[in-house]
């Protein structure tokens, strides 16, 4: 993961989206806000993690399912 696309997922899933929906959805508390930055934040970086490991040359190309499907294939014969 580069630095620029670290320091942008930051601001975007860290910062700016957990204040848009603590704000739309009128919260209160220092904690929800932060438990709303925890989640985004996280769920950002799970999806990162997968969209890496898709760009892998053997998964290019293919779909998210049919990839799993021919890895759990291909470990269910060895």
């Amino acid at each position: 993961m580069s630095g620029i696309r670290l320091l942008i997922g930051v601001i975007v899933m860290g910062i700016a989206i957990p204040i848009t929906l603590f704000l739309l959805l009128g919260l209160q508390s220092w904690s929800q806000l932060l438990t709303i930055a925890a989640t985004t934040f996280i769920a950002w970086g799970v999806a990162d993690l997968l969209a890496t490991i898709l760009e892998k040359p053997r998964l290019q190309g293919k779909s998210p399912a049919k990839a799993f499907r021919e890895d759990w294939e291909r470990r269910s014969k060895e």
